[in-house]
């Protein structure tokens, strides 16, 4: 990737050198909220030489600690790149490219939101570089180590769709009397989120269960319950894809 930062990099922004080993090391926290109140100060400003200050002396480290710890703690290996490091600036780049999409007056914190885009743009970029490896070496070579995707997949989407499921549920609580103008309508909408929101607890997996299941809790008839979820599910699509772009939902 081309993409370069519009922020001008001073030699304070560098990492500083690897301690030696035998050390004691004490875990250090590196997105503080210093750093959450920096970047608000950040985006506040539009006077690019207080960005370019406020960057590399209060974000750009925590953006460094956070790339090399989703790179390593998922290891997403597969790189275009000569080296790791490098790795770490596309992804650094990527996340100032992400800093005016952030919007701290909606709740969401810094961390959260850059680690759901930066592990969503590693994980699209770590499966394409995948793609390329299986195209140029032996198949067999490159599947040893496939099952580092597979399981990275997973989990990478156990925590996602949970973190989105949280949002959506919130979101039809405060708009279900909007969207909704007939009693029926709410008391099934209000029915199916109760299902998402209890979906840890459920032993129903069938679709034709789940219907008669509402059913009874709503006593409505079946085309009722058909309309609603069709309602939300085009509106479950609509919020995700707004939850793939910049980590959360606007409630």
């Amino acid at each position: 990737m081309n993409t370069k930062p519009k922020i001008k990099l001073d030699s304070n922004s560098i990492p500083p050198p690897k301690k030696r080993r035998g050390r004691k090391r004490t875990k250090k926290r590196y997105f503080t909220e210093d750093t959450d109140l920096a970047i608000a100060e950040f985006l506040a400003s539009s006077n690019q030489d207080e960005r370019d200050r406020i960057y590399n002396q209060r974000i750009h480290y925590a953006f460094y600690k956070l790339a090399e710890n989703l790179i390593h703690t998922f290891k997403f290996y597969y790189t275009e790149v000569d080296t790791l490091e490098d790795l770490k600036h596309e992804v650094i780049c990527f996340f100032l490219e992400k800093l005016d999409y952030f919007k701290p007056e909606k709740g969401t914190k810094a961390f959260s939101y850059f680690s759901i885009v930066g592990k969503n743009y590693l994980i699209l970029y770590n499966n394409n570089n995948y793609k390329k490896k299986k195209q140029t070496t032996d198949v067999l070579a490159a599947d040893e180590d496939d099952g580092v995707i597979h399981q990275l997949g997973r989990d990478q989407r156990k925590k996602e769709i949970k973190d989105f499921i949280d949002y959506f549920t919130a979101y039809i609580d405060k708009h279900m009397f909007t969207m909704f103008k007939k009693d029926k309508d709410r008391r099934v909408c209000d029915a199916i989120n109760q299902l998402f929101v209890r979906r840890e607890n459920l032993e129903i997996f069938n679709k034709k269960a789940l219907y008669i299941y509402i059913r009874e809790m709503t006593n409505v008839d079946t085309p009722v319950i058909t309309k609603v979820t069709k309602i939300l599910k085009k509106l479950y699509k609509n919020l995700h894809q707004e939850f793939i772009k910049t980590g959360y939902v606007r409630i």
